[in-house]
């Protein structure tokens, strides 16, 4: 079982392929890998709880976790208490020590 680290940095309002990136997550969590997505820039709004954080959900409860990053969350005026289920706040600092621990890293 290898370990992955997924970064989005695209809205999926604006870019129609970060839903195959989701799709991704999944299907290596389906093949028995231990998955991180973590969400930056403008990929983090729809980790807004709305009919439009259903995908983050969906891979929330396939086993992926879902991180967003604090930063971007704050940019962007979006509080912890309203992220979707399933979605987590989190420092940058999660990437940088994943990488270190030599995780698989993918950035879209």
């Amino acid at each position: 079982m290898a370990k992955y680290l997924l970064i989005e940095s695209r809205d999926p309002f604006e870019c129609n392929d970060v839903v195959y990136y989701y799709d991704l997550a999944k299907g290596l969590v389906k093949e028995g890998h231990e998955v991180t997505l973590f969400l930056v820039q403008n990929a983090v709004f729809p980790a807004r709880k709305s009919t439009r954080s259903q995908a983050l959900n969906e891979i929330a409860n396939a086993g992926v976790t879902v991180l967003a990053d604090e930063f971007s969350l704050r940019e962007r005026g979006i509080t912890v208490n309203r992220l979707a289920d399933g979605v987590a706040a989190s420092p940058l600092d999660v990437v940088i020590d994943q990488m270190a621990d030599g995780v698989k890293t993918m950035w879209h």
